[in-house]
């Protein structure tokens, strides 16, 4: 048997639009990470970009279950000494929605070129409008 390994210039994207109001960050962000990874296609390949794009709408109304909206912090460093900066999610929910979402799924890609060549279709909108509408994307409801 031959195994099929799939080539950049072959692979068949689709557009798909999730709409997470009322989903919990982390299943919906680590669905929509398999999703730009390609695995589920059957054509996977695991150093070749086989995933499709993904519209995310309504960001801003995302759940984080238990204690974590006021008590997890969303932290990064500035590479100087006692640059450590963090916002509460109940903060950073309110003013950038778009960017908590884009990082949770972020985090669950690949690091290095691969996955920031993944990451460049996932598109995050706050609200419920999009202007993708000329890639006649597929509506796609999440498993949980």
């Amino acid at each position: 048997m031959k195994s099929y390994i799939a080539k950049p210039n072959e692979v068949e994207r689709k557009w798909y639009i999730v709409d997470v109001e009322g989903k919990t960050l982390g299943r919906a962000a680590s669905q929509i990470a398999s999703i730009l990874r390609g695995k589920h296609k059957p054509t996977y390949t695991p150093h070749v970009d086989t995933g499709d794009f993904v519209v995310i709408l309504n960001a801003d109304k995302v759940v984080l279950t238990g204690k974590k909206l006021d008590q997890k912090m969303l932290r990064h460093h500035s590479l100087y000494p006692g640059g450590l900066k963090e916002i509460s999610y109940k903060k950073a929910l309110q003013s950038k929605p778009e960017f908590v979402f884009h990082e949770a799924v972020r985090r669950m890609l690949p690091k290095g070129p691969l996955g920031r060549q993944m990451l460049k279709k996932l598109k995050v909108y706050r609200g419920s409008e999009h202007n993708h509408d000329a890639q006649n994307p597929e509506v796609l409801e999440l498993r949980y």
